[in-house]
């Protein structure tokens, strides 16, 4: 692994260049881009103010700051924790201890639910969304950045996270739209809901052990431990929810790698009829598993 370099003594480019090589170094599949993001943050530039400053001499508290980022990254903790926010579905959001980091395969959650209220025509209705679990608030958020008319209500155990949410809602302009909930996915709500959505844990408790340093060790463990087969969560908000639904409304949930088909027979034991294929991720993984009420 090579030095740090000495205080003060680096350009912009050159010291974006050392962070990573230093990253390869250390078996970072991603050190160019993480280098760049944690310059920018370090300086406080965005990326054309980086292209612009190319040449400027780093100070030696700018150094520091660079170093102590630098370290943390080597450590195991993801970008995002170090920089305290992620952007998701385009929205840039606050993260804190209590929230999970917001990661790409979620947003086929908030896909599959659009598709199902656009197939509906539901667009210009004032839908009502609860977000079980709601973390950061990002999968609400989102929904409700596309959904003008609708109204939305997060749920989470933890205060904090909640808090996380709320100031998100804020920044984004959506806080007059949607109300933040503290109880167990769906025992502090009243229906109907045109879509009830999650991404509750779904680890099972034996294989926490063995998720990478960036989770495991950084991720709230209460929102990754399902259980002993990683359904405990599904169990108790499928049940819960299938009774708040609208007639006409979905659960659309994210699942693990090979949970999709156990899901679904929750949602029929429910009472709810899976509205087709799982939605798959980019790396083809069966991610979003949508059900609709049956006739009643």
């Amino acid at each position: 692994m090579s030095e740090p370099a000495e205080r003060g003594s680096q350009t912009v480019e050159r010291a974006r260049r050392a962070l990573a090589a230093r990253l390869r170094a250390d078996g970072n599949g991603s050190a160019e881009l993480d280098a760049r993001l944690l310059v920018g943050a370090a300086l406080g530039l965005d990326l054309t103010g980086m292209i612009t400053a190319t040449a400027r001499t780093l100070t030696p508290a700018e150094t520091d700051r660079l170093e102590a980022f630098a370290q943390r990254r080597m450590a195991g903790e993801p970008v995002a924790r170090i920089l305290g926010m992620k952007e998701f579905w385009g929205l840039p959001l606050q993260l804190s201890a209590a929230t999970l980091v917001p990661r790409p395969d979620t947003e086929t959650v908030v896909e599959r639910a659009l598709e199902l209220i656009r197939a509906g025509g539901a667009t210009e209705r004032a839908l009502r969304i609860a977000d079980l679990g709601t973390g950061t608030g990002a999968i609400l958020l989102a929904l409700l950045s596309e959904l003008p008319h609708a109204v939305g209500f997060g749920t989470d155990i933890s205060e904090q996270a909640l808090q996380t949410a709320r100031e998100n809602a804020e920044q984004l302009g959506l806080a007059d739209r949607v109300t933040f909930v503290r109880c167990d996915y769906a025992m502090g709500l009243a229906g109907p809901f045109d879509l009830i959505v999650s991404n509750p844990p779904y680890i099972r408790s034996a294989d926490i052990a063995g998720l990478t340093v960036e989770v495991r060790d950084h991720d709230p463990s209460a929102a990754l431990d399902g259980g002993a087969d990683g359904l405990d969560a599904y169990r108790a908000l499928i049940a819960q929810s299938a009774p708040l639904l609208a007639p006409y409304g979905a659960l659309v949930v994210e699942v693990g790698q090979g949970q999709d088909g156990d899901v679904e027979a929750l949602m029929t034991a429910s009472g709810l009829s899976p509205t087709g294929p799982p939605r798959a991720d980019l790396g083809g993984i069966p991610r979003a598993v949508s059900g609709r009420p049956l006739p009643r």
